[in-house]
C-alpha cells in the first residue's frame, strides 16, 4: 500500500499494512528546506518544495497543508503580524466592538494573499503527489475561533456570559461560518483528498463544555456537513484536554479528530471506536522536539498499543510539530510505526 491508500483505509475503518502516518509539520519542513516563514507563506512553490523534501526524507503517508492560524482572519480585516521565521498572529482585532457585526459586508476570502498561497500549494502538491501521498487541505480556523479573533478575544469572552450579547454573537458566527465554509470550498477545488479546520480557543481550556456546546458545536456542525457536501473527508482539530467533550467532537460529524496530547487517549478510543478516526497525539513540545529518540520511541509504542487492532487510527502529533524538532526524534517516531 501507498501512504494515500493507508490513509484512506482509516478513514474506511478497514486494515492496513502498516500504521498509517499524517505529520502536521509545516514549521519543521520549512526549516528543513531551508525556507523561512516569511518566504513559506509567500511562496507556493517554497511550500510545495519544503512538503516534498519531508516526504522524501521521512517517507511518511500523509501532508497536513498549513500555513498559520490568522490567514482567515486577516482575509476578513484582523490586523496581522508577519515576522521573519515564524508563523503569522493576529495583532490586534477587525471589529471596533460586537455592535459592528451588525453590518458585516461580504468579502470574498479568496482575493486575499495568503488564502492564494495556500490554496495554490496545494495544487502543486496534489499534482505532485497524485493518489500516491494523501493531501490534506487545512483550511484555517473554525467558526468560533474565527468570531473571536475578529471581536478580540478579551471582548469575546466576556461576553460569552453575557445573554444581552448572544444575539450579536450568533450574527457574527453565522457572518464567521459563511468564511470558513468559503475557504472549504476553495480548498475542495484544488484536488485536495480531505478538509481539516482548528477550533482551538473553543477547547476546555478555554470555554466550560456548556460554552462549547452552545456556541461552537453548532457551527462545527454546519462546517463539517458542507465538507460533506463537497465529498470530501473532514477532520476537526482542537487542543487542550479535550475528555469533557469528545462526545460532542464526536457529534459535530467530522469523520476525524484530531486531538492534542492532553487527552486521555484510553477515554478517547472508548468514546471514538467504531465512530471517527483519531488522529494524534504525540506531544510535539516535551516529547517530539525535546525528548530523546528512545523516549519517542517509548511514548510511540504506548500510544499503538492503546490503539491495537483499530483500523480508525492515523498516528501524528498532538498539534504541529515545532521546527526545532530533531529529525532523528521524529525518525524514532515513524520507525517505531512502522514495525506495526
Amino acid at each position: 500500500m501507498n501512504g494515500y491508500q493507508r490513509i484512506q483505509a482509516a478513514f474506511r475503518g478497514e486494515a492496513s499494512d502498516t500504521t498509517p502516518i499524517m505529520l502536521h509539520n509545516f514549521m519543521m519542513a520549512a526549516r528543513e528546506a531551508g525556507v523561512s516563514m516569511r518566504e513559506y507563506r509567500s511562496d507556493p512553490e517554497a511550500i510545495a518544495r519544503a512538503f516534498t523534501q519531508a516526504v522524501e526524507k521521512y517517507a511518511y503517508d500523509g501532508i497536513v497543508v498549513d500555513i498559520d492560524t490568522a490567514t482567515l482572519a486577516g482575509a476578513v480585516g484582523v490586523p496581522v503580524d508577519f515576522p521573519e521565521d515564524e508563523p503569522a498572529r493576529c495583532a490586534g482585532k477587525a471589529l471596533k466592538s460586537l455592535e459592528a457585526a451588525d453590518d458585516l459586508a461580504p468579502v470574498d476570502i479568496s482575493a486575499y494573499r495568503g488564502v492564494a498561497t495556500w490554496l495554490e500549494a496545494t495544487r502543486l502538491l496534489v499534482k505532485r503527489f497524485s493518489n500516491e501521498i494523501f493531501v490534506r487541505g487545512n483550511c484555517d480556523q473554525c467558526p468560533f475561533d474565527l468570531a473571536a479573533l475578529m471581536a478580540g478575544i478579551d471582548e469575546w469572552m466576556p461576553a460569552l456570559t453575557d445573554a444581552s450579547q448572544h444575539e450579536r454573537i450568533h450574527r457574527l458566527l453565522e457572518y464567521a461560518t459563511g468564511i470558513t465554509n468559503q475557504f472549504l470550498s476553495l480548498m475542495a477545488s484544488t484536488g485536495a483528498h480531505m478538509l481539516s479546520n482548528g477550533d482551538s480557543l473553543a477547547s476546555p481550556d478555554m470555554v466550560s463544555p456548556g460554552i462549547y456546546r452552545q456556541f461552537a458545536l453548532p457551527y462545527e456542525r454546519r462546517v463539517a456537513a458542507h465538507a460533506e457536501e463537497l465529498g470530501l473527508p473532514y477532520v476537526l482539530h482542537i487542543c487542550g484536554k479535550t475528555d469533557r467533550i469528545l462526545e460532542d467532537m464526536v457529534s459535530s460529524g467530522a469523520q476525524g479528530l484530531e486531538i492534542d496530547y492532553k487527552t486521555d487517549v484510553r477515554l478517547a478510543r472508548a468514546k471514538l471506536a467504531g465512530r471517527t478516526v483519531f488522529l494524534g497525539n504525540i506531544d510535539p513540545s516535551g516529547v517530539l522536539a525535546l525528548g530523546t529518540p528512545g523516549q519517542v520511541a517509548e511514548k510511540t509504542r504506548e500510544l499503538l498499543d492503546v490503539f491495537r487492532g483499530e483500523p480508525r487510527f492515523v498516528l501524528n502529533a498532538g498539534c504541529a510539530i515545532p521546527a526545532t524538532t530533531p529529525p532523528e526524534n521524529l525518525r524514532a517516531m515513524i520507525d517505531t510505526a512502522r514495525k506495526r
